[in-house]
């Protein structure tokens, strides 16, 4: 097969934390009235699986493609039963829900699903003061959280990051967060969509009567934890030329990274993975073996593991999101030790173990 850029249908979530800023502030076109808050841009979650619009494999869902051609699609040796990754457009015009994802042992356990929702957030645009929530300050006892929470005093237990566009922050499964308001975020995660709230609202507004509200909390409480520490992180930076890859974070589920491409880029062969780019700014053209494809902004297009070399031509600065499943050391500890960053820099990255 003659694999090519894949471009897919986006899922809408009408959530109330968010308002306009996808259209508005990211430039993404073809979206409906009202209410945007998230736009899931690359999905095979259950029956929000995207269906690809472009080219010979139009009408085939990322499902189907996942099955059918697992080592050519995304990546030699994957076997799994869905796509690994899910990437999404956030808009946080108001605050999100304090609240965590499950890990893959958790999933299997309590939801009879494949796997956890480990995820990172990369900063497209912040207002002034802008802030996060991520992780518990101290070691608290379970009626502690539990009265915090009750009491909706949520700086009391976690922790309050400022952020600034550019940053990324990497939020492990398990680990309490939210952020927002004013904050327009790209976020990369494994497809799950499990979650538990501590909120006395539902993700539409709506609110819980007591009995609920406080069995959500303690399920929250069931799978909280609290073994690391996200903090936002500006990324670490490789350059060549006029264009630079900034690793934004890396861990055993993904690698995110930002491209500012001022001159055309080589992206090499990677037969062992595939990768999902999302374009933040100018629009680029993508060239392969067997053709060549636009990308503009607010858009996002999957790479085949089989594409081969592709050539990413910008029209003036290219501003790129890319995401994989890295190997770590290969994709990440080489090329940055390589580049003079220490041990210590690199762990910073999220969930990264360099062999001693």
């Amino acid at each position: 097969m003659d694999w090519y850029p894949l471009k897919l249908t986006t899922n809408i979530q009408k959530y109330a934390f968010g308002e306009r800023l996808i259209p508005k502030l990211l430039g993404k076109r073809g979206l409906p009235s009202g209410i945007i808050a998230e736009s899931w841009e690359v999905s095979d979650y259950k029956d929000k699986t995207g269906t690809v619009v472009n080219g010979s494999q139009a009408g085939c869902t990322l499902h189907e493609l996942t099955l059918a051609y697992p080592d050519e699609f995304v990546g030699r040796g994957w076997r799994g039963p869905h796509f690994p990754l899910l990437s999404k457009f956030l808009d946080a015009s108001h605050m999100l829900p304090v609240h965590l994802h499950a890990d893959d042992k958790t999933a299997m356990r309590l939801h009879n699903e494949p796997n956890g929702k480990t995820e990172a957030w990369h900063i497209l645009w912040a207002s002034p003061g802008a802030t996060v929530l991520a992780g518990l300050k101290a070691e608290f006892t379970r009626e502690q959280l539990f009265a915090a929470f009750a009491a909706c005093d949520y700086d009391s237990v976690l922790v309050r990051h400022s952020v600034q566009a550019g940053d990324t922050v990497y939020v492990p499964a398990g680990i309490i967060h939210s952020f927002g308001p004013d904050t327009l975020v790209f976020e990369i995660q494994q497809t799950s969509n499990l979650a538990q709230s501590v909120m006395p609202t539902d993700l539409y507004g709506n609110k819980y009567n007591q009995q609920e509200w406080y069995a959500n909390i303690n399920a929250t409480l069931d799978e909280l934890k609290n073994h690391y520490h996200p903090h936002p992180h500006n990324g670490l930076k490789l350059s060549s030329g006029a264009n630079s890859r900034i690793f934004g974070c890396a861990g055993p589920y993904f690698a995110l990274e930002r491209w500012i491409l001022h001159s055309a880029y080589l992206e090499p062969s990677h037969p062992r993975r595939c990768l999902i780019l999302s374009n933040v700014g100018d629009r680029v053209q993508l060239e392969f073996a067997s053709g060549v494809e636009r990308l503009d902004l607010g858009e996002s297009c999957i790479l085949p593991a089989a594409i081969g070399e592709v050539r990413i031509v910008p029209d003036s600065q290219a501003n790129l999101i890319a995401c994989y499943l890295p190997d770590l050391q290969r994709d990440i500890i080489e090329p940055l030790q390589a580049a003079g960053y220490d041990q210590q820099q690199i762990q910073q990255l999220g969930e990264v173990i360099l062999n001693s």
